[in-house]
């Protein structure tokens, strides 16, 4: 059986942000976001740069062997051209995104995951996250120090553990099966940070267009005080006839 993606993207500078360091990514065979990191400098660079490496996945052929080798090919390739940015100007040392980018190869994705932009996958009606946050406040969560709810609102839930930066770092790799039928988001935390889990759920769900739920999980964001740049990627699993 052959799948596909419909795939929308939506992104908002959120109401608190004078620039929005979100990047975004679809097509029928890869979805991505990025968020350049706050405090770092040139995190929109650094995003972009992510995004516009990993859309090189879209004039790739399946890979022969391994797909992850081939999708750490590329990610690594990202982290290349953000050292190439830093050798340039080296005041940009430091600058680094989060990336989450599902790539779909025949029946299979290949997912990477850096950061705390998240993947959610939704099937049959239940909402599952994909991926673990790296960040300070999912250690102590990890821990038994602070409940999810109180990560919720913790002063340094925004403190990220590791991004993709020119320096080597530790991705998550992993392989999923989809279903026709899955839907799909990927996430910025200027999202996930301020809309909850059952609320995504529960949009994924009422909102059959994908424009139309995109639309409402970013008014859902704004509607809860937008303090960040709030980005998502839908996508659903479609078979080919």
């Amino acid at each position: 059986m052959s799948l596909h993606l419909r795939a929308v993207t939506r992104t908002d500078l959120g109401l608190r942000r004078e620039t929005n360091e979100d990047e975004a990514y679809a097509s029928p065979r890869l979805i991505a976001v990025a968020d350049g990191v706050g405090g770092l400098p040139a995190g929109e660079m650094a995003s972009a740069a992510a995004i516009a490496t990993m859309s090189s996945l879209d004039s790739e052929r399946a890979p022969e062997g391994d797909v992850l080798t081939a999708l750490r090919g590329v990610v690594d390739a990202a982290s290349g051209r953000i050292a190439e940015l830093v050798a340039q100007d080296p005041s940009f040392t430091g600058m680094g995104t989060t990336l989450t980018a599902m790539w779909l190869v025949d029946d299979r994705f290949a997912m990477v995951h850096i950061g705390d932009s998240r993947g959610y996958l939704l099937r049959s009606g239940e909402l599952t996250q994909l991926t673990r946050d790296d960040s300070y406040v999912q250690m102590l969560v990890d821990t038994g120090a602070i409940t999810a709810e109180q990560a919720r609102v913790h002063p340094q839930r925004s403190l990220v553990s590791q991004v993709l930066q020119a320096r080597p770092a530790q991705p998550t790799y992993t392989v999923l099966r989809p279903d026709p039928g899955d839907r799909l988001l990927l996430c910025s935390d200027g999202l996930s940070d301020v809309v909850t889990d059952e609320q995504i759920a529960q949009v994924l769900r009422d909102h059959l267009e994908l424009d139309d739920c995109a639309a409402e999980l970013v008014k859902l964001a704004l509607g809860a005080g937008g303090p960040d740049n709030v980005t998502v990627v839908l996508a659903d699993v479609v078979a080919d006839s």
